[in-house]
């Protein structure tokens, strides 16, 4: 009974928020008069916290520009989780546009949407993350393609990672930066997360997001690392397939660390 009325309270408030600051936002890209995305950053901290996601960050996002951001993959709640410790876009799979909410945000966010079904229109989204990337948009690609049980690492695809090589040989810069974010799921309600309760928060297959969500805010706290890795130089002679090497070795290790080492409570 406590978890479906934190779940109505936390739902309503999020309704609610969503629509006090929509103007606002549709204002800020619509004219680009809106440096950053503070209310962004606003929602999506006011929806974590409401959602009972206690997040804690280790390093930090890097200042330089162009900046490609590579991640792991668990869930629809990485997306909120990222958005709330960093201004940042994402390059996401198509499907998320229709999503209750975090749909609308998404697009409010600018979000890149990828038909990875639809092989002739790969060339004119890459073309489109190049773009963004070349203007300063800090952009995240979850490099693995798809969702894991937020225990072991997917192996990344490095053709996913051709944005940014168009990015150099579109634009006027002769190098970028590709940064690693390792996001680890590790305590629900207190308690250390092993691998047989990530079900709860690692969103894969073709789950439907409505019942996961009400299942997730059902369950109250549950406590999530952000831990940034350290950024990689990427120029017009450098070997895609090796920094995604680099990339997933980084991401790797920083996920398992904290999974063996969870916050102190």
């Amino acid at each position: 009974m406590i978890g479906w009325l934190r779940t109505a309270l936390a739902v309503s408030v999020i309704a609610v928020v969503t629509v006090a600051m929509a103007p606002a936002q549709w204002f800020c890209v619509r004219t680009g008069a809106c440096r950053g995305r503070p209310l962004l950053r606003l929602w999506h901290r006011t929806a974590t916290r409401l959602m009972g996601f206690r997040i804690h960050v280790r390093g930090r996002i890097d200042d330089r520009r162009p900046l490609l951001i590579i991640s792991n993959h668990v869930s629809w709640a990485d997306i909120t989780v990222l958005a709330a410790v960093a201004d940042v876009s994402f390059i996401a799979k198509s499907e998320m546009a229709g999503w209750p909410i975090f749909g609308w945000f998404s697009r409010m966010q600018r979000s890149v949407y990828v038909e990875r079904d639809r092989k002739r229109r790969s060339g004119a989204q890459a073309s489109e993350i190049a773009t963004r990337l070349g203007q300063g948009d800090a952009m995240v690609l979850f490099a693995e393609g798809t969702t894991g049980d937020g225990t072991m690492l997917l192996p990344f695809k490095s053709t996913l990672f051709g944005a940014a090589t168009i990015a150099l040989a579109e634009g006027s810069h002769e190098e970028m930066w590709i940064q690693p974010v390792a996001l680890a799921y590790t305590r629900v309600q207190g308690l250390p997360m092993g691998r047989r309760h990530r079900g709860l928060i690692s969103w894969v297959g073709d789950q439907d997001l409505i019942p996961h969500l009400a299942g997730v805010l059902k369950e109250g706290a549950i406590d999530v690392e952000v831990r940034f890795g350290a950024p990689v130089r990427f120029s017009k002679s450098s070997s895609r397939k090796e920094v995604a090497r680099q990339m997933e070795e980084q991401v790797r290790a920083m996920l398992e660390d904290a999974l063996w080492y969870p916050p102190a409570q």
